[in-house]
């Protein structure tokens, strides 16, 4: 595909709005609702799963779903931009790719580090989760997998840290077999290598932003499910 000034346009101007949307702090948003700064409680994340501790369940599932989408709609909508542009077979290239996970960058280098709360924001886990789902097919496949291993680890050990950072982990290997599972369809290496060093950056950004829980982990403080809401100042342990 031949970029013209008009698309590059596009392109940056869909980044900035992936931002803009990755930054809207829904946890803060929901405790303010519910009448508190969810950042003055329990770890001080703005994440679903300190939502979740603090405020009860459903407030934590209904974070994370909103988190999940502000990564999963601006992705998905470039997605099918770039199709309209390239058409389906032009869009398999290096460069269209590059595009479209720069997008999904965006969204959760906003989620991460959102201008609105002075760039200190949640893990991106679920943001994170949400750009994969868009990314259709390519890294929705792997996600889902991913997200079965977040499960099984999570219940497994009881620890919510453990299974974000377990699923990061496999994700790069699981999107890694089904491309060469699926290369027919997908393109080959050199066509996805994008794609290969997008996996393993935002599993590295998630172990990174989950620094504190292994130091939790390490020490044995990190709370486990089913431990009781949690409502103390964000310098106590979670």
């Amino acid at each position: 595909m031949e970029w013209t000034n008009r698309e590059l346009a596009a392109t940056i101007a869909a980044c900035a709005a992936a931002y803009l949307c990755g930054s809207v702090p829904f946890g803060l948003l929901v405790g303010r609702a519910r009448g508190l700064d969810i950042r003055a409680h329990g770890s001080g994340n703005i994440g679903a799963t300190n939502v979740g501790r603090v405020l009860g369940r459903r407030w934590g599932i209904l974070v994370f779903v909103l988190d999940v989408l502000k990564g999963l709609l601006p992705t998905t909508a470039f997605g099918l931009l770039l199709r309209h542009w390239a058409g389906e077979a032009a869009a398999r290239q290096p460069g269209e790719f590059l595009a479209w996970l720069t997008v999904g960058v965006a969204c959760v280098l906003g989620h991460t580090f959102p201008v609105f709360l002075g760039f200190r924001g949640g893990k991106a886990v679920a943001t994170s989760l949400g750009v994969a789902l868009g990314i259709w097919p390519y890294y929705t496949l792997p996600a889902l997998a991913a997200g079965a291993v977040w499960v099984g680890a999570t219940l497994l050990t009881r620890y919510v840290s453990v299974g974000s950072i377990t699923a990061a982990g496999v994700f790069p290997v699981l999107f890694g077999i089904m491309a060469t599972v699926r290369a027919e369809q997908w393109g080959s290496r050199r066509q996805l290598w994008p794609m290969y060093v997008f996996a393993v950056a935002v599993a590295g950004l998630i172990v990174l932003r989950h620094r504190s829980n292994l130091a939790r982990l390490w020490r044995g403080t990190e709370p486990r499910i089913g431990g009781g809401r949690r409502t103390g100042r964000p310098n106590e342990p979670e």
